[in-house]
């Protein structure tokens, strides 16, 4: 069997910060110790890439653009808009108050 993905982290200078703006635009919950559960997909996809980027958590969203105006109003910025690449995915990159680059992908829009 394939090891699964169990685990990942969101690091900056202001935890407190970083955890508001995810509690407030994706409803992610935090415990006493700043740890989360989230629902995952089953059968969680990915790529490798060749190009220099760094590695891209990417988040799924049903609407991008309201999404990105959400992650505006707290402290984040679009890097990348809404962006269809048809038959594949729609997708956008966005950062974090911290300056973590993320992605957004809108459920429903991956090539089945």
């Amino acid at each position: 069997m394939a090891a699964p993905i169990v685990f990942f982290d969101i690091a900056g200078p202001d935890g407190g910060r970083l955890k508001a703006f995810y509690a407030t635009v994706f409803d992610w919950r935090f415990d006493a110790g700043s740890t989360f559960n989230l629902s995952a997909t089953v059968g969680l996809r990915g790529a490798i890439r060749q190009d220099p980027a760094e590695k891209i958590l990417y988040l799924g969203v049903e609407n991008i653009d309201f999404t990105l105006i959400r992650i505006e109003a707290n402290g984040g910025e679009t890097v990348v808009p809404r962006t269809v690449v048809l038959g594949v995915v729609t997708y956008a990159l966005f950062t974090d108050p911290a300056g973590n680059r993320m992605g957004l992908a809108e459920l429903g829009s991956f090539d089945a």
